[in-house]
């Protein structure tokens, strides 16, 4: 019972050492949160969004209060969600590998009096830092292109997005960590990038509405953490969301963390507690 009392302020002290080390290198990151949002609401939201507005589809995309959803409206929200779990698995792979073979970070933390498990939660709080922190400024771009519904409970939907897209970032962020850590080669990064996270982006409902999909491929979409994102970032910044929708997400998104968690604790005692 000690130790598990003990661990959350340990890994706040992990935590401590990685923000330390992000501070000197912060600058870099901003200019690359900043231009994302900036260029893919303008070439997506804004260029495509006119031609996908003026086309006889539109109507697919809902409505609210009566009228159709505008195209950038209807992706903003679910790029938003998608932000997160780019930044939550770019965060979570190569950074991870590199504080277990390259720097051997984790080894100097676990010298220290930090346990595996303060390691691994020390790491997964900063990601849910930096997946936050670029939520927060994709918002800001959002509200600068006319993507944020200031009126209603639609205004507070969108705040409320932030934090949801955060824990869809963790959702990736804890298993692809506890995965992460027991990778010696980056061969296995490749594969997540191109056949996990680029279909995830392309089919879970970001540009077009999942209904539209083959009925016999819609079940992979609605397992999968990022469509759950999708749909609770859309459905918040929207004010379309209902009590049981949120409800569902947050259970299955918490889920999924529960399952990383229980994963890292055993990858993380592994490699550095063999």
């Amino acid at each position: 019972m000690s130790a598990v009392t003990a661990a959350p302020p340990m890994a706040v002290r992990e935590l401590r050492g990685l923000l330390t080390n992000y501070a000197r290198t912060w600058r870099g990151s901003i200019i690359s949160s900043v231009l994302a949002p900036l260029l893919s609401l303008v070439a997506l939201g804004m260029s495509l969004g006119k031609i996908v507005d003026a086309g006889p589809g539109a109507h697919t995309f809902g409505t609210v209060d009566g009228r159709p959803v505008k195209y950038l409206l209807f992706l903003a929200p679910a790029l938003l969600a998608n932000t997160a779990m780019q930044t939550a698995i770019g965060e979570s792979t190569y950074p991870v590998m590199s504080s277990m073979k390259w720097q051997r970070t984790f080894h100097a933390s676990i010298a220290s009096p930090l346990g595996s498990f303060d390691v691994f939660i020390g790491r997964l709080l900063f990601v849910g830092f930096r997946v936050l922190m670029n939520c927060a400024i994709f918002l800001g771009v959002m509200a600068l292109f006319g993507a944020v519904r200031a009126a209603g409970p639609a205004g507070l939907g969108s705040v409320l997005a932030v934090p949801a897209a955060a824990l869809t970032g963790l959702a990736f962020a804890a298993p692809v960590v506890a995965w992460a850590v027991l990778q010696d080669r980056d061969t296995g990064f490749s594969v997540l990038f191109r056949f996990v996270m680029i279909p995830l982006f392309l089919f879970s409902g970001t540009f077009f509405p999942v209904t539209q999909l083959p009925a016999a491929i819609r079940p992979l979409a609605y397992i999968t953490p990022l469509w759950h994102g999708v749909d609770l970032c859309r459905g918040l910044a929207l004010g379309t969301a209902t009590a049981g929708s949120v409800l569902l997400h947050l259970a299955y998104l918490l889920a999924v963390i529960g399952a990383g968690l229980w994963l890292g604790a055993r990858t993380f005692r592994r490699r550095l507690n063999p």
